[in-house]
């Protein structure tokens, strides 16, 4: 393989003394962070500006990427939230009608470095063997053992809050739905009346937001530090919670909050970090997974549908970006219920409670990108929404 012109020299440091040589694509300079991977075959865009990864340099395991350009209409927030990428091979003229820039443009504008030109598949190999570490890419530091030194100093997401770099500094009403080509269109209980949702922002795609509002609710966007008393100032009908980066045990501030409303019989949803913020409410523990998962493809059953020998009747491909699950044997059951489960690993990817109207899933119903196999989950969090209504409405006097 041989660089683009004007491509500079790039290096690609690992903690455990790993280095890989390539060349640069995106920003000049040096970045640090946890190297990490994503099997998606699509949807790079997304990734790349989803607010999950912020914090992380990630490898992608497809094999060339920037064909299809970057366009504004596929970003996930309102830029790219890694630190840095890693590609085989990159594309230096995408073919798409919708491309306004190049992925390479797009990542020199947000200062973002990149590498490519490396082993990709040995360096994923290595990271499934040894588990998700952290990692520099430089193109000013070109001696691995000068590059490692400096890599030393850099923090492990263990114990790292970064909701409060990706969370929204103020609150915001969200009013842009879907587009209609590909959806269910929703059929929930619709009686006409809109629902509002208050989203607690721990790093919220936009996508989620979108299928809310096209599941017909009115969307209230507020940041991770938001008080108790100020989200029920909304007269909110449920409460949605984001997904996220970093550590969520270190996201005391959300976890207090999620606590303090539980009383309040809210409807409340949660994907991703908001799924694990809900078990830690509830009194369960996360814990690091060795290299987490990053994909569109990660199978996940639903408990009680039959499983036997062969495993459950129902099963969802979801589409997944986490680092951290929720351990099984800290499960309060008497309080919650595992309603899915991660098929490659069999760690925990839903729960619900047993008498409250909560429940959550560790992966991405809204994709985006991904497969639609769970966007029923909506159409559940707005009909739970409506019967949670209905039960503490009081019924209208008779004349």
């Amino acid at each position: 393989m041989f660089p683009h012109s004007d491509d500079l020299p790039a290096l690609l440091v690992l903690a455990d003394g790993s280095s890989f040589r390539g060349w640069s694509f995106g920003a000049a300079g040096t970045t640090m962070g946890e190297v990490v991977f994503n099997t998606g075959m699509t949807g790079y865009q997304e990734v790349l500006t989803d607010p999950s990864y912020c914090g992380q340099i990630l490898t992608f395991t497809y094999p060339e990427l920037g064909n299809t350009g970057v366009n504004p209409q596929d970003e996930e927030s309102s830029r790219p939230q890694v630190l840095g990428a890693i590609a085989r091979n990159i594309c230096p003229q995408p073919s798409n009608w919708r491309t306004t820039q190049t992925l390479p443009e797009y990542l020199k504008q947000h200062h973002i470095p990149g590498i490519y030109g490396i082993d990709t598949r040995a360096l994923t190999r290595k990271l499934r063997s040894s588990g998700a570490m952290n990692g520099a890419i430089s193109t000013e530091v070109l001696d691995p053992e000068e590059l490692l030194r400096q890599l030393q100093d850099a923090p492990t997401m263990e114990g790292l809050n970064l909701v409060d770099a990706v969370t929204t500094e103020s609150a915001y009403e969200w009013e842009e739905p879907t587009e209609t080509a590909w959806e269910f269109f929703p059929d929930s209980e619709d009686n006409g009346e809109r629902l509002t949702v208050v989203a607690m922002d721990f790093g919220i795609k936009r996508n989620i937001l979108r299928r809310l509002t096209r599941y017909g609710c009115r969307v209230i966007v507020v940041p991770a530090t938001t008080e108790p008393e100020a989200i029920l100032a909304y007269q909110p009908d449920g409460l949605f919670l984001s997904n996220g980066p970093g550590d969520p045990a270190a996201v005391a501030t959300a976890r207090r909050t999620v606590q303090a409303l539980l009383e309040q019989q809210l409807p409340t949803f949660g994907i991703c970090m908001g799924h694990q913020i809900l078990g830690l409410s509830l009194g369960a523990k996360t814990f690091k997974l060795k290299f987490g998962h990053r994909g569109l493809n990660q199978p996940c059953g639903l408990r009680g549908s039959g499983t036997g020998p062969k495993g459950p009747s129902q099963v969802e491909i979801t589409s997944q970006n986490h680092g951290f699950a929720i351990a099984a044997d800290s499960i309060p059951e008497t309080l919650v219920e595992v309603t899915h489960l991660n098929l490659n690993d069999l760690t925990i990817a839903g729960l619900r409670h047993r008498t409250l109207p909560l429940f959550s899933v560790q992966y991405h119903p809204e994709a985006s990108p991904g497969p639609h196999d769970a966007d029923y989950l909506f159409r559940q969090f707005v009909d739970l929404m409506r019967r949670q209504k209905k039960v503490l409405s009081p019924p209208s006097p008779q004349g």
